[in-house]
C-alpha cells in the first residue's frame, strides 16, 4: 500500500471516529461550552433579563469582592466550610462502603448498593418529606417528639430557622445524600481489581487487611478515586438546595445556610441581576476546576 492509499485510508479512519463523537460533541458544545462563555462575556455585563446588556469591565467581580458584605460575610465562609466537610467525609465514607460491600455475597452486595445509592436518585423528594418532617419545629417533628419524650427538652426548637443549627443539619443530610455515581465507580473498581494481586502479595508476606488496602487496593484503582474526587467536589459546591428545600426560603434564615449556589440563584433568579450572577457563576467555575484539578494531581497515575 503507497503512502497516498494510507493517509486517505487514516483520513476514512477519523472521519468515521469524529462521525460516531458528532452527537456528543454537539450536545457539549450546545450545552456547555457556548454557556460557559456567554456566562463569562456576561460577567463583565450589567443586565437585567429585559434590556440589552451594558458593558461594566470588572465592576461586578470588584462590588462581589469589595461590597457584598452577604458573600464575604457568610456565603463564602458557609460555602468552604460545608466543602470541607462534605466533599471529603462523602469521599472517604464512599470508599469505605463501596470496600465494605465488596467483601459480602453479590446477592447482599445488590441490595445494600440499591439502599445506600437511592437517596441520591430521589434527593429533592427526600430532602423536602423525610428531613423536612424529621427536624420539624413543632411537637410533630420527629426529632423534637423523641427528645421532648425523653425529658432532654421541654418544648420544641426551631431545627430549620436557628441559624445555630442549620448548617449542622446540611451537613447530615448531604453526606447522608453523597452515595452517589462516584460511590458506584469505586465499588466498581474495587470488584474489577485482579484477585491474583492479593493471592501473590499474601504470599510474599502482606499481613494485614489495611496494608491490602494501602499497597493494592488504592493503587489499583486510582482512576475510579479520581472521578469519585472530581464528582464529590462538583456535588458539594452544586448541593445549594439542601438548605433552601429545608427551610423553604432563599436566602435561607439570617442567611446561616447560604452558599454560593444559593447567592447565584438569589441574585438571578429573585432580583434579575443576570450580570452580577454571572460573575459569581465565573467565580464558582474557576473554583471548582482548581480543585478538580488538586485531585488530578493527588490522583494521577505514575
Amino acid at each position: 500500500m503507497n503512502r497516498q492509499a494510507r493517509m486517505k485510508k487514516n483520513i476514512i479512519l477519523e472521519a468515521k471516529a469524529l462521525l460516531f463523537m458528532a452527537p456528543y460533541l454537539l450536545l457539549f458544545t450546545a450545552f456547555i461550552v457556548v454557556p460557559v462563555c456567554i456566562a463569562i462575556v456576561m460577567s463583565f455585563t450589567d443586565f437585567n433579563a429585559l434590556e440589552f446588556p451594558r458593558f461594566t469591565g470588572l465592576k461586578n467581580y470588584i462590588d462581589i469582592l469589595t461590597q457584598d458584605t452577604v458573600f464575604l460575610r457568610n456565603v463564602l465562609p458557609n460555602t468552604f466550610i460545608f466543602a470541607v466537610i462534605v466533599g471529603p467525609t462523602g469521599f472517604f465514607l464512599g470508599f469505605i462502603l463501596a470496600w465494605a460491600l465488596a467483601q459480602v455475597t453479590r446477592r447482599v452486595r445488590t441490595v445494600l448498593t440499591l439502599v445506600l445509592y437511592s437517596p441520591s436518585m430521589t434527593a429533592g423528594v427526600a430532602v423536602a418529606v423525610i428531613w423536612a418532617v424529621f427536624f420539624n419545629g413543632d411537637r410533630a417533628g420527629y426529632l423534637n417528639s423523641i427528645l421532648m419524650t425523653a425529658g432532654v427538652i421541654w418544648e420544641p426548637i426551631q431545627w430549620l430557622q436557628s441559624p445555630e443549627y442549620l448548617m449542622i443539619i446540611m451537613i447530615i443530610v448531604s453526606i447522608w445524600n453523597s452515595m452517589g455515581i462516584g460511590f458506584l465507580a469505586m465499588l466498581a473498581g474495587i470488584l474489577n481489581i485482579n484477585k491474583e494481586l492479593y493471592e501473590a502479595a499474601y504470599i510474599d508476606g502482606l499481613d494485614s487487611r489495611l496494608k491490602e488496602i494501602y499497597y493494592i487496593t488504592v493503587p489499583s484503582m486510582k482512576p475510579q478515586l479520581l472521578f469519585g474526587a472530581v464528582m464529590s467536589v462538583v456535588g458539594t459546591f452544586s448541593a445549594g438546595s439542601v438548605g433552601v428545600m429545608l427551610t423553604g426560603t432563599n436566602p435561607t434564615p439570617q442567611n446561616a445556610g447560604q452558599l454560593i449556589i444559593n447567592h447565584i440563584e438569589d441574585y438571578g433568579f429573585l432580583r434579575y441581576e443576570m450580570g452580577y450572577a454571572a460573575a459569581l457563576s465565573v467565580l464558582l467555575l474557576i473554583l471548582v476546576y482548581s480543585l478538580s484539578k488538586l485531585c488530578f494531581r493527588f490522583f494521577k497515575e505514575d
